[in-house]
């Protein structure tokens, strides 16, 4: 157990102390706390566990407990500072640009805010998997899921939910409707008593997807019942599934997106946007009155699919949805990106670099990876206009970022 001084909080959430050995990375911990931690010791940076807080900061607020949660012991206004430091920071230290970051854009709500959620199924019990380890943590409680969700598990009988593994739950903020999947081994017919227990309960439809390393990747089977529902992101009610990826907060996204279609660039009506990782659209879609094209690209079919249909319940006739990639956007004149934790690939970065488009909107979730393409751009000529950060996940250390280049 060592006796630490925290600094101020870096990416992740962990609180940054130092000792004679080096740089400690310290969970549950805020700056200008002292706190005794347990460090885990090895070579370079290493990481601890807040066990007794010595002293404590003015933003210090009672914690809940549970592995989706990992920021709220420090009061709501502290966390949208902190989030927007480590934004500054990234920035700063990786991209080497001295730009302002704005403030960080709240969350509508800061509790009950998620629209989905997975469980590991433990009898009668659901549980979340630890961050570090295997062990499941029973759910009593969940207060980051939307009154939809309570209100659904709380009607169902986990006892009929035998043999699936896991359970995948997705509701709409908007019409109350709740999707279930089920993740387990064998054939559909094997789950039929445990879809009608999830009908009972109130769900819309029921899926089964098999257990894989990378979430649904070996597809998916409809149940019961509707494969989608609508939930209202920012201009439009979109389609989600259980199954298939869409924000779950549509509050917080609805926002960006809304500001995404805001903040074009006035160009000339010929113009033409390309929305690459562009999944469902959600993006793309709110571009479609700026633009007399938009050319949403992905690589996951149930997407596109999605999103094409979409667009069709929105006469939303001047937005397509194409299985490509990078290579695609070559006569775009505005580049929208989204892309995955790890940032942008090479051949996308040199798709974007050797484009037509004189304006490119970047939205990451991870201010790191973010940081480096930024700063690779403004290395090859573009313009760091503005960077925003959007709090999607109140109460743990994720940041959304907003932010326009041109050239």
């Amino acid at each position: 157990m060592l006796e630490l001084n925290i600094e101020k909080i870096v990416a992740g959430g962990y609180g940054l102390a130092r000792d004679a050995q080096g740089v400690i990375l310290v969970a549950g911990a805020l700056p200008g706390e002292t706190v005794l931690a347990d460090v885990k010791e090895g070579k370079g940076v290493r990481r601890g566990v807040t066990r007794d807080v010595l002293s404590a900061s003015r933003e210090r607020v009672e914690a809940a407990r549970l592995p989706t949660i990992n920021f709220s012991h420090a009061r709501y206004e502290a966390q949208l500072r902190f989030k927007r430091d480590v934004v500054q920071e990234a920035l700063s230290r990786i991209a080497k640009l001295d730009g302002e970051v704005a403030q960080t854009v709240p969350s509508p709500r800061e509790w009950a805010y998620r629209g989905g959620a997975q469980y590991l199924i433990r009898g009668e019990r659901l549980a979340y998997r630890e961050r570090q380890g295997h062990t499941p943590v029973t759910v009593e409680h969940d207060p980051l899921v939307i009154e939809a969700i309570v209100a659904f598990l709380e009607r169902v009988d986990l006892w009929r939910l035998d043999g699936a593994r896991e359970l995948v739950v997705r509701a709409s903020l908007q019409t109350g409707e709740v999707l279930a999947a089920l993740i387990g081994e064998g054939a559909p017919r094997a789950f039929r008593r445990a879809a009608e227990a999830l009908l009972d309960a109130g769900a819309s439809g029921v899926s089964l997807a098999p257990p894989a390393e990378r979430r649904f990747s070996r597809g998916e089977t409809l149940l019961a019942g509707e494969p989608t529902i609508l939930e209202r992101y920012g201009d439009y009610d979109l389609s989600v599934s259980a199954t298939g990826f869409a924000q779950v907060n549509p509050l917080a996204a609805g926002e960006l997106y809304r500001a995404v279609g805001a903040q074009a660039p006035e160009l000339p009506v010929t113009a033409e946007a390309v929305d690459l990782y562009g999944g469902a659209g959600g993006l793309g879609l709110h571009l479609a009155r700026r633009f007399s094209r938009v050319t949403v690209l992905d690589v996951a079919p149930e997407a596109l699919r999605r999103g094409e249909r979409d667009a069709q319940r929105l006469a939303l006739s001047n937005v397509r949805f194409v299985q490509g990639n990078a290579s695609e956007a070559q006569g775009a004149d505005l580049i929208v990106v989204d892309p995955p934790r790890s940032g942008l690939e090479a051949a996308a970065r040199y798709a974007v670099q050797h484009s037509r488009a004189s304006h490119l909107v970047y939205v990451s979730c991870d201010p790191a990876t973010w940081a480096r393409d930024v700063g690779e751009f403004t290395r090859q000529g573009w313009i760091l206009r503005s960077a925003t950060p959007y709090d999607f996940y109140p109460q743990t250390s994720h940041v959304e970022v907003l932010s326009l280049l041109e050239r």
